[in-house]
């Protein structure tokens, strides 16, 4: 991990202690009645396009709430979901998945065994002649990430999903590049994940997403 990376941890860690004090777990269950259509009974969805929340760090949720309620992140139907909520519901939403167990869903059983050899590789080694950084790095050996950076859990999530996510980073050195506008994602800090798959491949972004969804 870079010595960048390595401050912000910190930096989260120190000013991050008290944010989730007033968080009330059994307010956030009664609001998250409203996400089990796309993120299943407690936060484990078994719709591949949609991400399990269930033990995802406190902070790293919360952001992205708070990111999707002030656009910085854009999806049309998070949008709507996020209007009506208060920063205190978002909190206690973001205590209440985090609380939850993830469980392992379906794999792709046809996906060739080479491609997870490569999404492997990648995950845990990276790729240098390309810069292209190990995701082991911020997201653990086993994909548990670092809840204090807000760096997300990834352990058993939706390949789909993540492919989506790698693909929309990617976008925006796309845009960059081509003076376009499709929709991209942007909210990473200091720009760590664009900067990682704008060397990727789609072949490299569906084998280490299948990889990732076996992690545990």
């Amino acid at each position: 991990m870079n010595k960048l990376a390595s401050i912000f941890i910190i930096v989260i860690a120190l000013t991050s202690i008290n944010v989730f004090a007033s968080a009330d777990v059994n307010k956030g269950e009664a609001i998250a009645i409203t996400c089990v259509a796309c993120h299943g009974v407690h936060g484990n969805s078994v719709v591949d396009a949609f991400p399990k929340l269930a033990g995802q760090g406190k902070g790293y949720l919360l952001k992205q709430l708070q990111d999707f309620k002030s656009n910085t992140r854009q999806d049309t139907i998070m949008k709507g979901i996020v209007a009506s909520l208060t920063e205190n519901d978002m909190e206690n939403l973001a205590a209440y998945f985090s609380k939850q167990t993830i469980i392992q869903g379906s794999q792709d059983v046809t996906i060739k065994s080479a491609n997870i050899d490569l999404g492997k590789k990648l995950y845990r080694g990276g790729n240098k002649s390309k810069s292209i950084t190990a995701c082991i790095a911020c997201h653990g050996p086993a994909g548990a990430g670092i809840p204090s950076a807000k760096f997300p859990a990834l352990t058993y999530q939706n390949s789909t999903y993540i492919a989506k996510q790698l693909i929309n980073f990617r976008q925006d050195s796309y845009n960059t590049q081509m003076d376009t506008s499709a929709p991209e994602r942007s909210n990473d800090y200091e720009g760590m994940m664009r900067n990682i798959t704008k060397h990727l491949s789609n072949a490299e972004i569906e084998a280490v997403s299948q990889y990732i969804n076996r992690l545990h």
